[in-house]
């Protein structure tokens, strides 16, 4: 088995790597990418501790199945806000999408 600390500072700096992503970026597309490795960072934190904690208990591993699930919604959403607003303006950069301030 893994060490927790191990697994710990995997998901820490995968979740530095999507803020910086998400951050630095214009591009709605890059910035979803970044928020998707800010959340898989943190589910991968998540696992290691309920691992940790319940070695044998699986509920956990059904907790972070949801939890993708949602992640994958959230990026069919986002990349249907994205197309829509592509076919609409011809841009996906945010700097340019001043009047979606609401």
């Amino acid at each position: 088995m893994m060490p927790l600390y191990i697994a710990l500072a995997v998901g820490a700096i995968m979740f530095g790597v999507g803020l910086y992503g998400a951050l630095s970026q214009t591009n709605l597309v890059m910035i979803m990418m970044g928020v998707e490795v800010m959340l898989g960072g943190a589910l991968v934190n998540l696992v290691a501790f309920w691992r940790f904690l319940h070695p044998t208990a699986y509920p956990g591993q059904t907790f972070f199945l949801i939890i993708m699930t949602v992640m994958a919604l959230d990026m069919a959403v986002g990349f249907g806000v994205g197309t829509a607003r592509f076919r609409a303006r011809g841009s996906v950069e945010m700097e340019e999408a001043r009047e979606l301030k609401g």
